[in-house]
């Protein structure tokens, strides 16, 4: 890995972090077929948003979706849009805590809230970590470097399992990240439509 591919590598989740948030596609790998997330993420507010369709599978998981790092709320639906309204509803929403381990898609939805950060990594340290240089690709018109990479969560030894993505300028367009629970890894789109800001959901219906 040369400087210029560690210094981009380092700066890509402060990216994040400077637009403000992002529009993204979260696939979540299911052996019954898995989930698709779309929706943006306000990475200065940690918080994020989308609708949700299943992949190959019955439209039991369908509808809605907000998320923080501690709270996922779910917003059943019969008739899911293609994309999430831009207010959220402000009834019939369900609100579990986020599980830290066991749910591909908790698991998911914590490695994409956590691809921003208020500073860059260190550069330095990044090869030292096991980071390194896999090759090169074109994500929607953009060259980009693929990278191997530390976790969204910084934990160490995970390295090997995390490919960022990363354009000439630093910028994230995609993440494939391998879970423990499935075969398949998680990939996450950035930029596959318009970012749109992320508001609260205005009133929470307590699990039943």
């Amino acid at each position: 890995m040369t400087s210029d591919e560690a210094n981009r590598l380092a700066i890509t989740r402060f990216r994040n972090y400077q637009a403000g948030g992002r529009a993204v596609t979260i696939t979540v790998p299911n052996a019954a077929g898995g989930l698709v997330i779309k929706g943006s993420i306000d990475y200065r507010g940690k918080l994020a948003y989308g609708v949700v369709h299943g992949a190959g599978r019955d439209t039991s998981s369908d509808g809605l979706i907000e998320w923080t790092a501690a709270t996922v709320l779910v917003h059943p639906m019969a008739n899911t849009p293609a994309e999430a309204p831009a207010s959220p509803p402000g009834s019939d929403w369900f609100s579990r805590p986020l599980q830290t381990s066991g749910s591909a898609l908790d698991t998911s939805l914590a490695i994409a809230l956590g691809l921003g950060s208020d500073r860059p990594d260190n550069a330095q340290l990044l090869p030292q970590n096991g980071a390194s240089w896999i090759g090169r690709d074109q994500m929607g018109g953009h060259p980009v470097d693929v990278m191997a990479g530390p976790s969204a969560n910084g934990k160490p030894g995970t390295a090997d399992t995390v490919r960022y993505w990363i354009g000439s300028d630093g910028t994230m367009y995609r993440v494939q990240v391998k879970v423990a629970s499935e075969p398949q890894p998680v990939v996450i789109d950035f930029d596959t439509q318009k970012y749109v800001p992320v508001l609260p959901v205005p009133e929470v219906t307590p699990p039943r």
